[in-house]
């Protein structure tokens, strides 16, 4: 006796080969905006942070960090290590943010300078330079800081930037390190008044890594989609 043999119909196949289709376009479009909206964060910090100088200036006339009556602008906070930090030294009130980006010595204006916004109101974070939340970050979790620029060569973290100020991002994809620089610069990592160097921030060792005349085979011909580099752009 012959039995019916039970199948998916062609119909079947193709409705079950398009609904896979659709989830898979699904995910990727989710993906990318995830990506998106990872660079605009990124972007936002490059944009938002400059202002923070800007109106502190329009306020005190005077430089975050660099502040030589930052008790009378903005308080002398609470007890111990909340209280207003104010550099000490021939170089305060000089209009130069003295100290590394990624230093964490309150006695660098880079790092005291993310306090002096955060009183002012311009800025969001901890004022407890002891926190070890103090040092701001970047979506990713990589340091973020600013310095004053130079053109000294050797003092560059990564070299071939001039400006007043240079801001760095650590710890960004380099997928995400050409799409913030093609949305914010000339397209190319290594050119122009954003630019980006292998790895993590520690010293000015890094600073030739990926210099624009050369790149040495660290940094490679072009940025690598999969290693974290720092950001950094001059204004």
């Amino acid at each position: 006796m012959r039995k019916d043999q039970a199948g998916f119909t062609l119909v079947e196949i193709a409705i079950v080969l398009v609904i896979i289709g659709l989830l898979l376009g699904g995910v990727l479009k989710g993906q990318e905006l995830i990506n998106s909206a990872k660079v605009k964060n990124f972007a936002n910090d490059f944009r938002n942070i400059p202002l923070f100088i800007y109106g502190y200036q329009d306020k005190f006339r005077t430089l975050p960090g660099d502040d030589p009556n930052v008790v009378a602008h903005i308080g002398a906070g609470g007890a111990g290590t909340d209280a207003s930090v104010q550099i000490a030294g021939a170089t305060v009130g000089n209009g130069v943010i003295n100290g590394d980006w990624w230093s964490t010595n309150a006695g660098d204006e880079s790092f005291v300078f993310w306090q002096h916004v955060r009183r002012a109101n311009l800025a969001a974070g901890t004022t407890n330079t002891a926190d070890p939340t103090y040092p701001p970050t970047n979506s990713d979790g990589g340091r973020i800081g600013i310095e004053s620029g130079t053109n000294v060569a050797a003092n560059q973290y990564i070299s071939g930037l001039t400006g007043t100020y240079v801001l760095c991002s650590a710890g960004i994809l380099g997928k995400f390190a050409k799409q913030l620089d093609t949305n914010m610069d000339d397209g190319n990592p290594f050119t122009g008044s954003m630019r980006a160097t292998r790895g993590q921030p520690n010293a000015r060792a890094n600073a030739a890594e990926c210099a624009v005349a050369g790149q040495p085979a660290a940094c490679a011909a072009a940025v690598d989609d999969a290693q974290a580099y720092t950001v950094c752009m001059a204004f």
